[in-house]
């Protein structure tokens, strides 16, 4: 009953924990999936359209550029007169001024035609207008030749040099007719008293006629009807065309704004995305439910592929780099190199699905990345050696260059070379190359275990093996045929080779502690089992189980070489000594977990592998005489017994994979215990 508990809360988490999953890449990815509501086109003026060819979907105006609508705005602005308004009221003041004056006034007998002569003089003066210093100075400097002059609700056009200025105006009348009248007596009068602008900028009147005349200027230089081809792919973007996708930009905008249509293009990326996972792990559930066993393998597929999602979506928002920058192939490489082809093309595709569902162009972008996802898997099946990251990167690179020019040749009826891209895929395979010291944080981060690290634990020279060839030369010799028989099968079956042969070569290891008491490590032939008991010498042979794992433990070997040590013989039993205290107890009852191996029985198919290679080698040193039909008996009964027992139940070996194990591991003892031809004597016969 408490068993049954446990398995469905242990059912019930597995459930919870996938539904996390799914919930949370989504809602990760959906967060960062860019929802701009401006339509756009990515080009440049003087180099070729990359797009596909662009029809004109509606009727539209075709919108002055910002240059050209600035140039007009300038142009208007320098040719606009400003207007000025005439104060009547300074020309009567002054010259009242100059009557009532006395103090200033020539007292000869001619004063009277002075004062006519001034009063004449000061009516041309005031009747053109006099303007301040600084007023005068910026007309000039921002080039206005003519302005408004206004007086009493009449206006003309007066040239800007024309008018005065205090300076001026005082010359002019100084000046004027000095043969009849003198300056000396000129200066009687203080005429540069007289003298003062009465032209005011009018600041209202101005800036409304200004405006009036910016506003009529038209935004608009022609139309472009619905269904007339804007431009194609591969033709040179110059400055009218250019103008026409703006404003093909520019109305397209108008009709995507809105909060309802903010809300339905989330639903939509929520929709989208939610379904891809959902996607992912049914695929997940009907062909690789044990991944689902441990934590980190869910964390790595949705993680890895959150994380290049969202990388994708950040650069696409905020025009970061180009897309083709980014190295999607690195995660068909993790997910191939941890676990299976199958699982990362399928995840490679997923996330290929998402970027380019926010990308303007987005097929030519899903052939590229399908292609190199392909290649990615095909030239990585088993990962050994740095130099194949290196291989892959540079084929994968070559891939995009090839597929990416083919592309564009199809495309467009020449070919224009676009260096920019070429750039960007060559960057992409250089990112590619930390690939190998990512897969390291990956193993320490979740647990897992390449074939990089299994080459480097297989090598004899690694301090546990070599300990292992000192104190029990005959286990390491075992492990050594073990390992060579799991890998071939292996190959044969479609598991993981180099995983079985690093498992096979440290599955034995707990017999250091006390190899002496296992036959292979024995010595003239004296075994120190004749002083114990059946259950002291099964405890003994038991040990090594336990020694294994703590030694492996204490070495630092990963969890999927620690699990060979403790399912090499599952749950079986130490026959040898079961059998003998049975024969020497015949009445008595027996507790059979004296005599039992703790296990687990294997649970992948690679610890199946190990457990019958283990067995069969092992028996085949007990054989009289080594014929074909005594090693394929041996084979056929030590086999056919695991399966009847039941130890192959819990992993996913068939009845096909078994088959083929036993027809290796026939072949290959043939030839490991092959008789040689005795070779004839001469008779010595006379």
């Amino acid at each position: 009953m408490k068993e049954n508990r446990l398995q469905k809360r242990k059912v019930y988490g597995k459930q919870i924990y996938k539904g996390l999953l799914v919930v949370l890449s989504t809602l990760i990815i959906v967060y960062f999936m860019p929802r701009s509501e401006s339509v756009g086109y990515s080009y440049e003026i003087g180099l070729p359209w990359i797009n596909k060819q662009l029809i004109a979907p509606f009727t539209f105006a075709i919108y002055k550029s910002d240059s050209v609508m600035q140039h007009e705005r300038d142009s208007v602005r320098r040719a606009f007169q400003p207007y000025y308004h005439v104060d009547s009221k300074v020309k009567d003041t002054m010259k009242k001024r100059l009557l009532t004056n006395k103090s200033q006034e020539w007292t000869g007998h001619n004063s009277g035609l002075y004062v006519r002569h001034i009063m004449q003089l000061l009516d041309t003066v005031y009747s053109r207008g006099v303007l301040s210093m600084e007023e005068y100075d910026s007309l000039v400097k921002d080039k206005k030749y003519v302005v408004k002059v206004v007086e009493e609700r009449a206006g003309r056009n007066e040239a800007t040099k024309s008018l005065f200025t205090q300076r001026t105006a005082y010359e002019y009348i100084m000046n004027a007719d000095t043969a009849k009248y003198s300056r000396l007596v000129m200066q009687h009068f203080n005429v540069s008293d007289l003298i003062v602008p009465n032209l005011k900028f009018d600041k209202e009147k101005s800036k409304a006629e200004l405006d009036d005349m910016l506003s009529s200027i038209s935004g608009a230089s022609g139309m472009v009807q619905s269904g007339q081809k804007i431009i194609d792919r591969g033709e040179i973007v110059d400055e009218k065309k250019a103008a026409i996708i703006e404003s093909l930009v520019r109305e397209s905008n108008k009709h995507t704004t809105g909060d309802s249509l903010w809300r339905l293009k989330i639903l939509g990326q929520v929709a989208y995305v939610l379904f891809i996972c959902l996607v992912l792990l049914s695929y997940l559930n009907l062909f690789r439910p044990d991944y689902f066993d441990t934590v980190g393998t869910g964390i790595l597929l949705f993680g890895t592929m959150d994380i290049f999602c969202c990388t994708a979506a950040s650069m696409v928002a905020h025009n970061f780099y180009h897309i083709l920058i980014l190295p999607c192939c690195m995660l068909p490489i993790f997910v191939r190199v941890f676990l299976d082809s199958r699982t990362a093309f399928m995840f490679h595709c997923a996330m290929v699905m998402i970027i380019s569902s926010f990308l303007r162009e987005p097929y030519e972008f899903l052939i590229l990345q399908l292609t190199t996802g392909m290649v990615a898997i095909q030239t990585l099946r088993e990962l050994s050696q740095r130099s194949q990251i290196i291989r892959t990167a540079a084929i994968i690179t070559l891939t995009y260059v090839v597929i990416h020019t083919s592309f564009v040749l199809i495309q467009n009826d020449e070919f224009r070379f676009d260096r920019s891209n070429y750039i960007y895929m060559m960057v992409n395979g250089i990112l590619l190359l930390f690939t190998y010291p990512l897969l390291y944080l990956f193993e320490k981060a979740f647990g897992f275990v390449s074939d990089v690290t299994l080459v480097e634990l297989s090598n004899i020279s690694n301090p546990l093996l070599q300990r292992m060839s000192e104190i029990a030369p005959g286990t390491f010799q075992h492990s050594m045929q073990v390992a060579n028989l799991s890998a071939e099968v292996a190959k044969k079956i479609g598991a993981r080779s180099q995983l079985v042969r690093t498992g096979a070569l440290y599955h034995d290891i707990g017999k250091l502690e006390r190899p002496a008491f296992f036959t292979e490590n024995q010595q003239n032939g004296v075994s120190p089992h004749s002083q114990l008991t059946p259950e002291r010498s099964a405890e003994v042979i038991i040990a090594h189980v336990y020694n294994g794992a703590s030694l492996a433990d204490k070495n630092n070997l990963p969890v999927q070489i620690k699990n060979f040590i403790l399912t090499h013989h599952g749950k079986g039993k130490t026959m040898y000594f079961y059998v003998t205290w049975k024969n020497e107890h015949p009445n008595e009852e027996i507790d059979p977990a004296l005599f039992t191996y703790p296990g687990p029985n294997p649970s992948t198919k690679e610890e199946a592998i190990l457990m019958m290679a283990d067995a069969v080698e092992a028996a085949s040193r007990s054989l009289t005489e080594y014929t074909e039909d005594s090693i394929s008996n041996l084979v056929d009964k030590i086999i056919d017994a695991q399966m009847k027992e039941g130890y192959f139940s819990t992993c996913d070996i068939t009845f096909k994979d078994i088959a083929t194990a036993k027809d290796v591991f026939k072949e290959k003892l043939k030839i490991v215990y092959h008789t040689r031809i005795s070779y004839p004597e001469l008779n010595n016969k006379k």
